[in-house]
């Protein structure tokens, strides 16, 4: 079992998921990018989270990770989730912008460094509806009036002040 398997069973914040990202895209793409931010809002259920070009904040669909949260089995279900969402919009953030492109780039840097029978792997080959077919149940969702923006997230890339 790998270190980031064995991390992802585990409790962990957005900021340590998000550091597995950035460090298995780095390896598997040679790529980085630092100083993003992390939004957690209701969005319409069709979205699962998405990064405008030209800024510096990721937003996750809080309904649909709620969501996830209940129906998954475990700890690493959900950070899967988080793992795979997170790992699509930061090769957004890198610059990738093509869909199809972005989506075998995901399941690439996962299956690279999780395997293929991984479930992040599997989210990212099958897709997240299928996984949990319950999610079609949400409803067309809403635009959220009270975004929550994570503290602390991609730590890694904020210099030391003291």
């Amino acid at each position: 079992m790998s270190g980031i398997v064995k991390r992802l069973s585990q409790d962990m914040s957005f900021d340590e998921i998000f550091n597995l990202v950035k460090k298995s895209v780095e390896r598997v793409l040679k790529q980085h990018r630092a100083g993003l931010t992390l939004v957690l809002t209701e969005l319409p259920n069709a979205v699962g989270a998405y990064h405008a070009v030209g800024s510096n904040f990721i937003v996750m669909n809080r309904t649909i990770l709620n969501a996830v949260a209940t129906l998954g089995k475990s700890k690493e279900e959900l950070n899967s989730f988080i793992f795979s969402i997170l790992t699509h919009e930061y090769l957004h953030a890198l610059g990738y912008y093509d869909e199809g492109e972005v989506r075998r780039l995901v399941y690439r840097v996962t299956e690279e460094i999780l395997g293929r029978e991984h479930i992040a792997s599997r989210m990212s080959s099958i897709g997240i509806m299928e996984i949990y077919p319950e999610l079609r149940q949400l409803g067309e969702g809403r635009v959220g009036r009270e975004p929550e923006i994570i503290k602390d997230f991609d730590t890694s890339s904020m210099p030391y002040i003291g």
